[in-house]
């Protein structure tokens, strides 16, 4: 199996180097340190199975948050992360192009499933993944076209930070998916909310093959058809909590919040860079939710900073780079003081 590499591992942080969990700075996560309020939650939403109309409520307010085009289809998961691990039974196992480095649990969920995850595009691949902006470094993605492809999968995860970049027109195409997550933009990582976006065909698949039977001139063809699980299949009934409904709904109906949060992470990850840049990091990439520095020796600056209670992140493919989030309004001291 293709191994898994995250941020977080707060709790290891803390068994090793000392202090309460609350003393700790954690910025290996690309998290809004400010999340979206989510205030108070009916309490029907926690007692009654959530029910088809608030479901329509989440689904409608995405497809106006996103501008989603009418021809596409929204379906939502618990979490980015549940999409992930589904997609590769969604179709048979083949050849998928994922351009590294990159998220990892992409290569981890087709290498489950028997596909041959390839790095470097190919003319026999029919699926390519693509991480838009790009985690680690925010690169932008630039889909491959080619007449076997088929299946182009967008994880617009970090996308929220710059929707001028969304590549969600293209799913009103067959073969396009885009995933959103609440994790990131809205700071809710533990609301576990996610939603992919597809032409019905897409998140759905039929594959039809034809064969030919018989001998000489008895020969004819015949036709196959096989359908393949669809993603709501996948997931479940009830796949997604009453209380996520109902948060996920407020959120992307508040669009002067993501507005604020849009102009606020953007001053925020500046601030992050000239703090950085004044103590002999180079901007290498990333996001306004996380950036990406070049350092001399990665791991001595992750315990440099660990020994000031402040959690970072290195990656097991590069020994110079350092990966940082944003420090939550109050916590920018803690920060400067490390360096």
């Amino acid at each position: 199996m293709t191994p898994r590499d995250h941020g977080g591992g707060l709790d290891a942080a803390v068994a090793r180097y000392g202090g309460a969990r609350a003393d700790w700075l954690d910025l290996s996560t690309g998290i809004n340190p400010v999340p979206y309020p989510v205030g108070e939650i009916p309490q029907q939403a926690w007692s009654a199975l959530p029910d088809h109309a608030a479901m329509e409520r989440l689904l409608t307010a995405a497809r106006t948050f996103w501008n989603v085009p009418d021809a596409a289809q929204i379906v939502a998961a618990p979490g980015a992360s549940a999409i992930i691990a589904s997609m590769p039974r969604m179709r048979g196992f083949d050849l998928v192009y994922i351009p590294g480095p990159t998220y990892n649990e992409h290569a981890a969920a087709f290498d489950m499933h028997d596909w041959e995850v390839l790095t470097r595009p190919s003319s026999h691949n029919s699926a390519q993944v693509f991480v838009h902006p790009n985690n680690p470094d925010g690169r932008l993605a630039e889909p491959v076209v080619s007449d076997r492809m088929n299946w182009t999968i967008i994880d617009e995860s970090f996308c929220d930070t710059r929707p001028e970049d969304s590549l969600i027109a293209h799913t009103a195409n067959p073969g396009w998916m885009v995933i959103k997550g609440f994790g990131k933009f809205w700071g809710l990582a533990g609301l576990r909310l996610g939603l992919a976006v597809g032409h019905p065909d897409t998140l759905r698949h039929t594959e039809t093959t034809v064969v030919e039977v018989g001998r000489g001139r008895r020969k004819r063809p015949m036709t196959s058809t096989f359908e393949y699980p669809s993603l709501s299949d996948l997931l479940g009934p009830w796949a997604v909590s009453g209380p996520a409904l109902e948060i996920g709904t407020r959120a992307l109906s508040d669009i002067d919040w993501a507005i604020a949060a849009r102009a606020r992470l953007a001053q925020d990850a500046a601030r992050l860079d000239e703090l950085l840049t004044g103590h002999g990091a180079s901007v290498v990439g990333g996001t306004t939710l996380f950036r990406l520095y070049e350092v001399d020796d990665a791991a001595a600056w992750q315990e440099r900073l660990a020994r000031h209670r402040i959690w970072s992140r290195t990656f097991p493919y590069s020994s110079t780079w350092l990966r940082l989030g944003l420090p939550a309004p109050d916590r920018w001291t803690q920060l400067e003081a490390a360096l």
